[in-house]
């Protein structure tokens, strides 16, 4: 048929067999060879019944997003749909691996679908910025209901077989795709069973036309996380076309809502942070070919907050852990935590109920250091202090054995001066995981002077194995995301001096999209941690200082930047804190002005971007979009304004060096003055993404 589809025919059974791989996805040249395997099965007299499915790991998986933005081949995924739907022969879609997106669009145009037991299926566009844009709004809900349809449109999770075919979606589970399939083709056919075309049959529609409030109160549901984000409300939208409108209008309004989003700003973001996500595993300077080192066991030293997160993640993907502790009763807590963690997830619905005890049962809990010597990777997450992570270091080159990767999970801490401890500096690196490690997606891979390239690939790949998003990183004091979150800390606080109140820059903050803002954070994480390590190191802080001389930490003494009351976590605005800021700046000799929005936004971002810039300038993050990544899945910048870096290009860089040379000489802070990358960049008239087609150039 073609070199991506071919065609064979077992007695009256026509195969058409899509062998595109990675991931299948659907190419012009995929779409071409469907059809023209469709047409000549149905052309065939011998043959009375066809199977659509695939070769190599799964089923159709998407959309070919590389497409996107590029004038459309032929031909489009709608008329090959629609000849599919409309074959006088059965046409049976046999599942494994994934249906997602336009793949599952695909399945939904054939009369039955059968489904491997470990398939899932689902239409995530909107993750991307999209609705489904070939039936999938139309088809699904006359498939599985409207409630499920807009759970998994709006909310662009996959389900799994089983509960598909509970729902409907599938009509049988089957051993093998291409067996099964051809199986359940052969039954359709003795059992003459009538061709389904979803298009005809709305009986799953029929409660939501008659009471609204089911599908109102499912996209209330899924909607209410959504802040911000355009595409689950146009998708929202679609879904309810197919329960006021004839099909062929539903699906007409569905192109105009998919053709809208495709253009949009908002989808542009994401679209982008998709592919920087899958850009950033890939590792700078690095031979090409080197292998992974075996990983059968961690080791995490520390049960604490971090420690427990970070052994739950390896848990949670079936990787046993041995969790150290110095302390049976540190050890206990820090165990029972887990436990807890765990049971109220599967309360929940979120996991099965009997997956606490299965995770819990990969975790082995051991007193001393020396219980490290069956890892394969040990993850130090002991207190951020050098001394103590020195020390755990020097005894970790005693128990561990040759060739075990050595992390330490240091969100600041210089890594060379902590591989300096061991004998052995190519096997030590860092794995900065983000609080709470087995929620939050980031993992920041320090590389450190010495490490070893195959060390730097399984810290990578170990990480992406626990559902993390690995971005590598160079060594300096916070590395990426955490020197850039303290430029903007400097600047909330100045803000603080010339009249800005806490709530007037958070509002700021978290109306761009963030989820929250740096003084509601500050309270969340504690201030008396921030005003210890000022005090260690003799600098002063007049604002956040009276604060906590005050007793006022945060969150939890109930007051800090806010007052929280009856133990909400809700932050209040506080007079008593306007007071000591105007009492402060009285005791200085300052005076409050009215500080506008606009100055906030700017004073908070564009000094991150700056500091972005040096961090490129100095090759401690290979490419703008690792620092994006960083951002995206770490510090919860929203998705649509695809990290601070494609943001800074969307604002242009001319505008950013300017107002960051008029705030350094209004504010007499000459930190804030242009980078030299961003000033050349701002002159040339260049992007930050013009520099990633610079370095493939000169590659």
């Amino acid at each position: 048929m073609s070199e991506v589809v071919k065609l064979e025919r077992h007695d009256d059974i026509a195969i058409v067999t899509v062998d595109s791989p990675p991931v299948n996805a659907l190419s012009a040249a995929v779409r071409g060879g469907i059809q023209q395997g469709i047409r000549a099965a149905i052309a065939d007299p011998e043959v009375k019944g066809i199977v659509l499915t695939c070769a190599g790991r799964t089923f159709i998986a998407g959309a070919d997003i590389t497409e996107f933005g590029k004038p459309p081949k032929p031909p489009a995924l709608n008329d090959v749909l629609a000849e599919i739907e409309n074959s006088p022969k059965p046409v049976v879609a046999a599942i494994h691996g994934t249906a997602l997106g336009g793949g599952l669009e695909v399945a939904l145009a054939c009369h039955f679908r059968v489904a491997v037991k470990d398939a899932r299926l689902g239409l995530p566009e909107v993750k991307l910025g999209l609705l489904p844009g070939a039936g999938g709004t139309q088809r699904l809900p006359r498939a599985v209901g409207p409630e499920l349809a807009v759970k998994m449109i709006v909310g662009g999770d996959p389900i799994g077989a089983a509960e598909a075919l509970k729902n409907g979606l599938i009509e049988e589970i089957v051993e093998g795709p291409a067996a099964g399939g051809e199986a359940f083709a052969r039954k359709v056919l003795a059992e003459k069973r009538p061709l389904r075309r979803l298009r005809d049959d709305d009986s799953k529609l029929a409660a939501a036309k008659a009471d609204r409030s089911i599908f109102t109160n499912a996209v209330a549901a899924m909607t209410k996380k959504t802040r911000g984000l355009e595409a689950p409300f146009a998708a929202a939208d679609a879904v309810g076309y197919a329960i006021d409108l004839p099909f062929d209008e539903g699906l007409r309004k569905e192109r105009e809502g998919f053709l809208k989003l495709v253009a949009s700003d908002q989808s542009k973001a994401q679209r982008y942070a998709f592919f920087a996500e899958r850009e950033a595993a890939k590792i700078a300077g690095v031979p090409e070919g080197t292998k992974s080192r075996n990983v059968a066991r961690v080791a995490v030293i520390g049960a604490g907050t971090m420690g427990g997160g970070i052994a739950m993640s390896f848990a949670n993907a079936g990787i046993p852990v041995t969790l150290i502790e110095t302390g049976e009763e540190q050890l206990k807590r820090g165990m029972g935590v887990m436990q807890k963690n765990w049971e109220a997830t599967a309360a929940r619905g979120g996991i099965p109920a009997d997956a606490p005890a299965k995770r819990m049962a990969l975790i082995d809990g051991k007193v001393g250091l020396e219980n490290v010597k069956d890892a394969d990777l040990v993850i130090e997450a002991v207190f951020e202090t050098m001394a103590i992570k020195k020390e755990v270091f020097g005894k970790l080159d005693q128990y561990a054995k040759p060739g075990a990767v050595l992390a330490s999970n240091t969100s600041y801490l210089n890594i060379d001066q902590i591989a300096s401890e061991t004998t052995r500096p190519q096997d030590v690196l860092g794995m900065h995981f983000f609080s709470p490690a087995n929620v939050m997606k980031l993992c920041e891979v320090v590389r450190a002077a010495k490490t070893a390239p195959d060390a730097l690939v399984t810290a990578v790949n170990i990480s992406r194995k626990i559902a993390k998003v690995p971005a590598v990183v160079g060594v300096c004091d916070g590395f990426v995301g955490n020197r850039m979150l303290a430029q903007r800390g400097k600047q909330a606080e100045k803000l603080l001096f010339e009249g800005a109140l806490p709530q007037q820059v958070d509002a700021v903050v978290t109306k761009f999209g963030m989820p929250m803002g740096p003084f509601a954070m500050g309270d969340l994480a504690g201030l008396d941690i921030g005003w210890r390590s000022r005090k260690d190191r003799g600098i002063k802080s007049e604002i956040a200082d009276a604060l906590c001389e005050a007793g006022r930490f945060g969150q939890k003494t109930g007051k800090g930047y806010y007052k929280y009351e009856g133990g909400s976590r809700a932050p209040l605005p506080d007079p008593e804190v306007e007071k000591l800021i105007d009492e402060t700046l009285a005791r200085l000799g300052r005076k409050r002005r009215a500080v506008g929005d606009e100055e906030i936004l700017e004073r908070m971002m564009y000094p991150m971007i700056n500091e972005g810039a040096k961090i490129l300038d100095e090759g401690i993050a290979a490419r703008p979009s690792d620092i994006d990544v960083i951002w995206l899945y770490g510090y919860g910048w929203p998705i649509y304004r695809g990290g601070p870096m494609y943001w800074a290009d969307s604002v242009g860089l001319k505008q950013i060096a300017d107002r960051l040379a008029y705030y350094a000489k209004e504010t007499n802070d000459p930190s804030l003055e242009p980078a030299p990358l961003l000033k050349r960049l701002a002159a040339e008239g260049k992007t930050f993404a013009s520099l990633a087609s610079e370095a493939s150039k000169a590659a």
